[in-house]
């Protein structure tokens, strides 16, 4: 099945004036509990942050932590000892596991607009890690493109504590990319831009769906589209 969800189904929140979110899960004061996770993946933020402002140093722990960055640059620190730049085309992930506090800032005088996505890990009480690295994945025409991944066979990707495996696709008008996978598994897709055609529905900008029982996904840009697509377990038991 399906489950199309549109952009008009998303929470927006605005709690300062540098911050604009679009929660796709269950976050802060947004709370619905038909909608806290699918499989491990937990929380899926579309932020638009602007200039000389961001988050201030907090904690998070027992949790996967992956950030895109598609538009400006992001200052991360952690109590690590970590401090990097996240440029347009790069991808981090944070292991929070038995705990950490990161800040994230926009140091630049233009908007950084990012994905963050936060994911159950497949073990606890894992060691607070760090991993970045520039994919160039906004670049890249016609394939899905995988960027982060519990799959230690794939190369030149972030590896992440979940069975998971996190693609993009920039797909030009006309052409069709196809997803195989298993019936234990769950499929995410949420659209960045243009227009998607995918096993008989329409897909428009921002819009998500929820594939449960779907073994192929013949997805077709009917104009041309940016996507991100999630390959993940049908439980948060992640395995």
């Amino acid at each position: 099945m399906l489950k199309l969800l549109p952009a008009t189904d998303r929470h927006h929140a605005a709690p300062v004036n540098w911050l604009s979110s679009y929660f796709l899960f269950s976050f802060a004061d947004y709370y619905d509990p038909q909608n806290l996770h699918f499989g491990p993946l937990r929380v899926f933020n579309d932020d638009t942050i602007q200039g000389n402002a961001g988050f201030p140093q907090h904690p998070h722990s027992e949790m996967e932590i992956v950030t895109l960055v598609l538009d400006g640059e992001l200052t991360h620190a952690d109590t690590m000892g970590n401090k990097s730049t996240i440029k347009k085309g790069e991808v981090q992930r944070m292991t929070a596991g038995t705990g950490l506090a990161h800040s994230e800032q926009n140091a630049t005088d233009k908007p950084a607009h990012i994905y963050q996505l936060w994911f159950i890990p497949n073990q606890k009480g894992l060691s607070p890690s760090y991993e970045q690295k520039d994919v160039d994945f906004l670049d890249k025409k016609n394939e899905l493109v995988p960027l982060v991944s519990g799959q230690k066979v794939l190369e030149d990707v972030v590896y992440m504590n979940s069975n998971t495996t996190i693609y993009w696709c920039n797909l030009a008008e006309g052409k069709t990319v196809t997803f195989k996978t298993f019936p234990i598994r769950n499929t995410f897709i949420y659209v960045k831009e243009g227009t998607l055609y995918i096993n008989g529905v329409d897909i428009g900008p921002n819009d998500q769906v929820r594939s449960t029982d779907e073994n192929v996904l013949e997805i077709q840009a009917s104009k041309d589209a940016q996507f991100i697509l999630i390959d993940l377990p049908g439980s948060e038991a992640n395995y």
